[in-house]
């Protein structure tokens, strides 16, 4: 877990700061994580501030229904914006194919969807109901899954693993791997081969990298995945 802590530090003349520019410490504290539901998997990011909701962010991928990204954004505990995109499945079944699309929806301080944007392959949609409900459960489920994958002591981490040196997407190299023992024999095999682009739960600690759910596996080529950042800050 990372803490960011924004404040202004009084030192006197030197950093010529008065009383007026005095302003109070406010920590925000970023968390990520990730699941594997099915044939979807998900990598999730979430900060707090003063222990509320603040920001949250997704990247699902499914080999059958395509990918999306969201950003969430929230007010006094409230959710009050998210912005969705990614490509999904349209068509009868013999002629599918994947079409981009996009989501933008604004809620009031009560809830209520004010402005609302659908568009699937650049055509106008309207959402139910139903589904502006589905993603304030969303929303609510990414801070849920990853609070408790924090108090687990795990978080998403990728990188690239050649077998002797797993280099995080930062840049960072450790030597000293340890996989779960409950993953499948096959996945143990091409690690110990392959170099691989990893991103999955787990821990670094003392200069050792845990590996505890392996969530995506691919080659060294795949790009690592940043935390999106779809809206526009006030």
């Amino acid at each position: 877990m990372k803490k960011l802590v924004i404040s202004c530090l009084l030192s006197g003349l030197m950093l010529g700061c008065s009383s007026s520019q005095q302003s109070m410490s406010v920590p925000l504290e970023t968390y990520s994580g990730g699941e594997r539901m099915g044939d979807a998997t998900s990598l999730y990011w979430y900060t707090e501030e003063s222990n509320h909701p603040y920001a949250a962010d997704d990247y699902i991928q499914s080999r059958h229904d395509g990918w999306y990204r969201t950003s969430y954004r929230w007010e006094n505990s409230v959710l009050k914006e998210l912005v969705r995109e990614g490509e999904q499945v349209s068509g009868a079944a013999g002629k599918q194919e994947m079409v981009p699309f996009q989501v933008h929806v604004r809620f009031d301080k009560n809830g209520d969807a004010v402005y609302q944007q659908y568009r699937v392959n650049h055509k106008v949609f309207p959402l139910t109901s139903e589904t502006l409900e589905h993603y304030k459960s969303q929303a609510e489920a990414i801070v849920e899954t990853v609070k408790k994958q924090d108090k687990q002591d795990q978080m998403l981490i990728q990188g690239v693993w050649n077998g002797e040196t797993f280099e995080t997407c930062s840049g960072r190299e450790y030597e000293k791997v340890e996989f779960n023992k409950t993953l499948p024999s096959f996945v143990i095999q091409r690690l110990s081969s392959l170099d691989n682009y990893l991103a999955f739960l787990g821990k670094i600690r003392n200069g050792r990298v845990y590996i505890q759910e392996l969530l995506m596996l691919d080659d060294d080529e795949h790009e690592c995945i940043s935390r999106p950042n779809l809206i526009e800050k006030p």
